[in-house]
């Protein structure tokens, strides 16, 4: 084999390794900049103005609509390792009753905790079915006729109009 072509076969398949080594970066959720984040001012920006210069809050307060929160997480994943938590911030935007930013609290990263989730599930009643009760459990169920008459006090047709005042 020629020598050149061995050389540009060995430095094409080096830098194949290398491209595919670098790590993915996955950006997920709303995470505004600083310099923007900077320009909202509390007692002054109102919550048009938050809307207009941050877009839709990620979630709003659950007890309080009056508490915005944007939340954005960035992860870098390189190769088959497990994705890595490079940036999170989370902004929370406080207004008072009558729409006018009252507090601005930027968390970052630092303060965050991991939550290890539960695996248990909730028992339920009967058993699982086996493939072949699945593959041919309705066999039989069902009687093929179309037209099977209402149950017992129901009624199919409309007794008077809109206006009527019932029965």
């Amino acid at each position: 084999m020629n020598r050149s072509l061995l050389r540009s076969v060995s430095l094409l398949a080096t830098l194949g390794a290398m491209a595919a080594c670098s790590p993915m970066v996955d950006t997920r959720g709303n995470l505004p900049p600083t310099d923007v984040i900077a320009t909202i001012q509390p007692g002054v920006t109102t919550r048009a103005q938050v809307t207009q210069l941050l877009g839709s809050p990620s979630t709003v307060g659950t007890f309080n609509e009056r508490t915005w929160y944007y939340i954005g997480r960035k992860t870098e994943t390189l190769a088959f390792l497990a994705p890595e938590v490079t940036d999170q911030q989370v902004l929370v935007v406080k207004f008072d009753d009558s729409g006018v930013v009252q507090n601005l609290e930027k968390r970052g990263l630092e303060i965050a905790q991991e939550v290890s989730m539960n695996t248990n599930e909730t028992p339920t009643a009967g058993h699982s079915l086996g493939f072949w009760e699945q593959l041919f459990g309705n066999i039989g169920r069902f009687s093929g006729k179309k037209d099977t008459p209402p149950a017992q006090g129901i009624s199919t047709t409309s007794r008077g109009g809109a206006n009527s005042g019932g029965y």
